[in-house]
């Protein structure tokens, strides 16, 4: 087992590694950090307590224990918001600036259609990406799409569906005074994959991960779109009879 933290040096870049592993993965145990840093248990304690000391990380109660047997069960390291500032968001404080500017200049419809505008990759890459991965899910094509733009997303199965999980917002901090850059983003994703989908967490109101709710579209739904769809050309054929 490698002990980066152990030469010359190497705390400073294993700590960056720590911090990225939480970044990219997610909320993470020290267990589950070591084994994917292959770090010992102790090493990495190490560093998430400096981690924590500087702000950069926060431990948090895991949110669910069901499943847990005995004992008290291991918390999970978060990054907060002054962690995420040291990953590619050294031009936030331009485009707060410049987002400031257009919504004195031209009002929030501005603001909108510049949000927009910045999540348009999403539709004009889903199609091509799909049509290259026919192994892939709408939602895990879409998780790819997500993911060549920084925002580190992944697919999850859940009792009611699929969850996207984004583990990186590029865009969280100018976000959380302008969340129209959440909402285009949303509106975006509900309509490359044709179905409602349900926001439940964002980083850029504090959440440890972006995290969407895709439900599955059940066959009473898809019965009732039909008879719906049925019922209308009915309706349309007999105003051509009558007239």
């Amino acid at each position: 087992m490698e002990l980066d933290g152990a030469r010359p040096g190497g705390d400073q870049t294993t700590r960056q590694r720590v911090a990225r592993s939480i970044l990219v993965e997610g909320p993470s145990t020290a267990a589950a950090l070591a084994q994917r840093l292959s770090l010992t248990p102790a090493a990495v304690r190490r560093h998430l307590d400096q981690l924590v000391d500087e702000g950069a990380v926060e431990a948090r109660e895991p949110r669910s224990v069901a499943s847990r047997g005995r004992g008290r069960p291991a918390k999970v390291f978060a990054l907060t918001e002054l962690g995420r500032e040291g990953f590619d968001q050294q031009y936030d404080d331009l485009a707060v600036q410049a987002l400031r500017f257009l919504r004195e200049t031209g009002g929030d419809d501005a603001v909108r259609e510049f949000a927009h505008r910045r999540v348009a990759f999403i539709q004009e890459r889903f199609g091509s990406v799909a049509e290259q991965h026919p192994e892939l899910s709408p939602a895990e094509v879409l998780a790819r799409v997500l993911t060549d733009e920084g925002y580190a997303a992944a697919v999850r199965d859940v009792p009611v569906g699929e969850q996207l999980c984004q583990q990186h917002c590029p865009v969280s901090h100018v976000a959380h005074e302008f969340p129209q850059l959440c909402e285009a983003e949303t509106e975006a994703i509900a309509e490359v994959l044709g179905s409602h989908v349900q926001r439940l967490a964002t980083i850029a109101h504090g959440d440890g991960v972006c995290t969407t709710c895709i439900p599955t579209v059940t066959s009473s739904t898809s019965t009732a779109s039909s008879t719906s769809t049925t019922a209308s050309t009915t309706t349309k054929e007999k105003e051509r009879v009558t007239s």
